[in-house]
């Protein structure tokens, strides 16, 4: 009887664990298809991605499965999914990297920076001495999303990551959740 409810307990704990890592065929951000690959973390309503430019090591972007483009716009479970997502990944991935805080930012609009019409938290791990002045990585935020803006509307040259590298750094999160 006891073997069968800790057998109980294992199959539980792998169904609960699977369904958080739940993986989806098809990823969209905004307009843009995202490659699964580039994805390392998914719940039913959020996912987790590495990002095509990042400002810092580890810097990476949470948003919900459905296309929103304003935090307003977003129900009360997706809300709470997404920044119970957005701590889970940035705690993770705070110890990972060895940092000893994370910024965590939301452009709402395209007056606040937004580009990509789809509501999305910016997590970057930090450490001291990460930029000079501290409240430097948002004008730098607002900098990398105009670059982004400049690429997807004019199609611009620019160094972008590879796929190969972005599915790479995504394998090496996806591990920190294995269950």
């Amino acid at each position: 009887m006891l073997k069968l409810q800790v057998t109980g307990k294992t199959i539980l704990s792998s169904i609960r664990c699977q369904r958080k890592m739940s993986t989806c065929s098809s990823y969209a951000f905004g307009p843009y298809k995202i490659d699964p690959r580039e994805v390392f973390y998914a719940t039913p309503l959020s996912y987790a991605m590495v990002n095509l430019r990042p400002l810092l090591p580890a810097h990476v972007l949470v948003c919900p499965r459905r296309l929103v483009p304003r935090f307003t716009d977003l129900t009360a479970d997706e809300t709470s999914d997404l920044w119970l997502t957005a701590q889970k990944v940035g705690s993770k991935l705070e110890t990972f990297h060895n940092a000893s805080s994370l910024t965590l930012a939301i452009q709402d609009g395209p007056q606040a920076g937004q580009t990509v019409p789809h509501v999305h938290i910016h997590i970057l791990p930090r450490k001291g001495g990460d930029f000079e002045k501290n409240d430097e990585i948002y004008d730098a935020l607002d900098d990398k999303e105009k670059e982004l803006k400049q690429k997807l509307d004019l199609d611009k040259d620019r160094v972008d990551r590879g796929i190969q590298e972005m599915a790479d750094e995504a394998s090496q999160y996806r591990s920190l959740f294995d269950c």
